[in-house]
């Protein structure tokens, strides 16, 4: 019977091997295009040889000379893991935990096993509020019953703000009810903040390029100030309604100034509620000066009223300068750019931007959003590829339509700001 028991163990422990060993290559094949897809059977199969052989061990280190190499390998390969591997039962109390995990939340002399999220907290108060937040986002995935995969970051005791990739994976028995849920994180923080420094590489991209347009504009109003001045001095007296023009004129100096201001200061993390509609009226303001060089209007069609989204406000104004800067530059005579915006039953809201430009060949288009793919002469091709970073940050999609000579058509969707799930967005976007 013994040894029985003891062949079940190693075969669970080569065949939780396995599948540990899978999960490695393919996480690093597929880490960047957020492919992190684990059938019902991979998860109940990790939960059985994990379960059986690699947590035995996690917890019985002290006898590992009674247990096959195989399993003390397994133990080593999890331990050594760069990553967050967590396991908790179906009440959400600690199982186990890999070195990686013990050593980030500070638990290592703690007696985790057992104990709750809420309780670790009192434990280890300094990561009180990331504990009382996986207790949220853990019960995200049990609501949904499906594997959920967030961002999660949180402050660390030297002061820096680790970010991580983070799945949970809900199992359940054949009735229903939870079983157990394993949680895997990956450390982004480098990631992220070379993305941070990609989107800021781009903005001053499109400051650069949008300089051009506003010296134009300037200009007309200074050349108008710069008149009355001359006029008032040799005519040799004060005239009120040349200062009014002259102060309306500095006026417009003025607002142009501070789009610019707005759209170069550092932007903020923190997600709010915003009118969409409005970021949409703003950037058209903004390039309406490259338009008006090049004899286009913008014709806007507003289907729908003054429509609300949740997100990082900068962010998505950057996401609309680069289709619009696009379907400007597209067009090489005088046209039009049709702008749309509308809501759908499914409480999600669309922008379609359409150009009358050259288009763009069915073999560009498929590797169109690729990082340095561009059809610009001087482009660094991140333009879109930051652009459905940040929409897809959003939940939401960019999807963009073209044919050669007739235009190209880009559509942006986004969920919509609804009060009753509020709190249910703030979460999935933390």
């Amino acid at each position: 019977m013994i040894k029985n028991r003891e062949g079940v163990r190693k075969a669970a422990a080569v065949a939780g091997l396995l599948l540990v060993g899978a999960y490695i290559v393919f996480q690093t094949m597929a880490f960047f295009k957020g492919a992190y897809a684990l059938s019902s059977l991979i998860k109940d199969s990790l939960l059985v040889g994990v379960t059986a052989g690699t947590f035995y061990l996690l917890h019985k280190r002290s006898v590992h000379t009674q247990v096959s190499d195989e399993q003390y390998q397994l133990a080593t390969l999890i331990n050594s893991m760069p990553d967050f591997i967590c396991f908790k039962d179906g009440a959400g109390k600690w199982v186990a935990v890999n070195d990686f995990g013990r050593e980030l939340y500070h638990l290592k002399g703690i007696d985790y096993r057992g104990k709750t999220d809420a309780e670790l907290g009192e434990l280890v108060p300094f990561f009180q509020a990331a504990f009382l937040h996986c207790i949220s986002s853990d019960e995200e995935a049990w609501r949904k019953k499906e594997k959920v995969r967030t961002e999660e970051a949180f402050e660390i005791p030297n002061g820096e703000v680790k970010t991580f990739d983070v799945i949970k994976i809900p199992v359940f028995f054949d009735d229903g009810s939870r079983k157990a849920l394993i949680t895997i994180g990956r450390d982004i923080t480098q990631q992220k903040l070379a993305e941070a420094l990609l989107i800021k590489k781009e903005k001053l991209s499109v400051v650069g390029e949008l300089a051009a347009g506003i010296a134009h504009e300037i200009r007309n109003p200074l050349t108008s100030i710069k008149g009355f001045v001359q006029l008032m001095k040799e005519t040799d007296r004060s005239a009120i309604g040349y200062a009014n023009i002259m102060l309306d004129e500095l006026e417009r100096i003025n607002g142009i100034v501070s789009e610019m201001l707005l759209l170069s200061k550092p932007e903020s993390e923190h997600f709010r509620v915003f009118s969409l509609t409005e970021a949409v009226k703003y950037v058209m303001s903004l390039t309406s000066h490259e338009a008006l060089l090049k004899n286009i209007d913008f014709l806007y069609d507003e289907q729908t009223n003054n429509a609300s989204v949740y997100g990082n406000k900068n962010h998505l104004i950057q996401v609309l300068l680069n289709v619009f800067k696009n379907a400007i530059e597209a067009m090489d005579r005088p046209g039009n750019i049709y702008i749309t915006i509308k809501t759908a039953q499914d409480n999600h809201i669309f922008i379609e931007v359409r150009d009358e430009g050259v288009g763009i060949s069915k073999d560009r288009l498929e590797h169109i959003g690729e990082p340095f793919f561009t059809l610009k002469e001087k482009g660094m091709g991140l333009g879109l590829t930051i652009s459905s970073k940040i929409i897809h940050d959003h939940h939401g999609t960019l999807q963009i339509e073209s044919e050669q000579n007739k235009g190209t058509i880009v559509k942006i969707r986004l969920p919509l700001y609804v009060e009753d799930t509020a709190v249910l967005q703030a979460n999935e976007m933390l």
